[in-house]
C-alpha cells in the first residue's frame, strides 16, 4: 500500500534567506555525519532543465550510515547493501527527491517540496487530485518543539532549544507559543513524502520506519537551519555553490574517496568557512 504524507515545516524567514541557509545547513550536517568509515558521498552536481520543474541543479548522493540503520534492518544483508542513494532535481523554489537502497529494489521513497511565503495554511500546495488528497496524512511540524523519539536519536544532530535562542545579527527568537501565527518574515516548505514497499510482512512495517525516520530528518535539519542562521546569514548564492564545490572534495577525503579524474570538482583548493577548513584539516 502507498503512503502519502505531508509535512508542513514553517520557517522564521524569507524564501529567499531559506534558500541560502537550508544549503548551508546541509552540508555542515554532511560534514558531522562523515568520517573515515561512513558518511555521504556526492557522485554528480550539474546543471539540468525539466519541463515540469524549470532549470535547476541535479546532485546525486550516497549515503553510507550504516551505524545508523535499525539493528533489526541489519539483519537482511551485510552493510555494503545497505548504502542509500540519493537524485535530487532542485528547481528553487521546487523539487524532487528520489531515494533508493539496493536491498529494497521494489520500494520506491519520492519527496516533492514546494516553498510558499506562508505559515502552512496552502491546503493542496502540490495540486494534488482527489485521490491522492483523500489518501494524504498532514502533520505541521514545529521546530520549536522539544520532543525527541527513536529518530531523533539515531540522527544524533545537536539538540537546541529554539524557545531559547535569539539571532545576535537578525533579532529573531525565542520561538514561543504561537510564533507560527505572529512570525514576520514567514515561509512553509511542504514536503510531500510518497513510499510504497510492497514487500509481503515487511511492507507497512519499512513504509512507517522510513516516513518516521524522514520526519526526524526534516526536523533536525530545519531545527538547525535557524539556529545557526548567525552563521549564514547574509550570504549569497554564489558562495553557497563554491562551499558545495569545496564539501564535496573534504567529504571524499574524509571518506578516503578520490575524486574521479576529469571531475569539474577537480582542481586547487579555495578557503572556505570555518567549518570546511576543520574538516580538511582532521584529515
Amino acid at each position: 500500500m502507498v503512503k502519502i504524507k505531508e509535512f508542513r515545516i514553517v520557517m522564521p524567514m524569507s524564501m529567499e534567506e531559506y534558500e541560502i541557509g537550508i544549503s548551508y545547513t546541509i552540508m555542515k550536517m554532511e560534514q558531522q555525519n562523515t568520517n573515515s568509515k561512513e558518511g555521504v558521498e556526492v557522485l554528480q552536481q550539474v546543471p539540468f532543465e525539466d519541463e515540469k520543474l524549470g532549470k535547476g541543479q541535479y546532485t546525486s548522493k550516497d549515503y553510507h550510515l550504516q551505524s545508523k540503520i535499525p539493528s533489526w534492518m541489519k539483519g537482511f544483508a551485510p552493510a555494503s547493501a545497505l548504502t542509500v542513494h540519493e537524485e535530487s532535481w532542485c528547481a528553487y523554489p521546487n523539487s524532487r527527491t528520489v531515494i533508493k537502497c539496493p536491498l529494497f529494489s521494489k520500494c520506491s521513497l519520492t519527496i516533492d517540496t514546494v516553498i510558499r511565503p506562508d505559515n502552512g495554511c496552502s491546503e493542496n500546495a502540490h495540486n494534488l487530485s482527489s485521490e491522492q488528497l483523500a489518501a494524504r496524512e498532514v502533520e505541521v511540524v514545529d521546530i520549536a518543539s522539544q520532543s525527541r523519539d527513536y529518530w531523533s536519536k539515531v540522527i544524533s544532530a545537536p539538540n537546541v532549544d529554539l524557545t531559547a535562542f535569539r539571532s545576535q545579527r537578525t533579532s529573531r527568537g525565542p520561538l514561543l507559543k504561537g510564533w507560527m501565527d505572529s512570525c514576520r518574515p514567514v515561509m512553509t516548505t511542504y514536503k510531500l513524502v510518497i513510499m510504497d514497499a510492497p514487500i509481503w510482512g515487511l511492507g507497512e512495517r519499512l513504509e512507517d520506519c522510513i516516513i518516521a525516520g524522514e520526519r526526524a530528518l526534516f526536523l533536525a535539519c530545519h531545527r538547525l537551519c535557524f539556529a545557526w542562521i548567525d552563521e549564514w546569514y547574509g550570504m549569497t548564492l554564489d558562495q553557497i555553490r563554491e562551499m558545495e564545490r569545496q564539501t564535496d572534495l573534504l567529504l571524499k577525503k574524509t571518506l578516503k574517496k578520490p575524486a574521479k579524474a576529469g571531475s569539474k570538482h577537480d582542481g586547487k583548493r579555495k578557503t572556505l568557512k570555518e567549518e570546511i577548513v576543520a574538516v580538511g584539516s582532521c584529515t
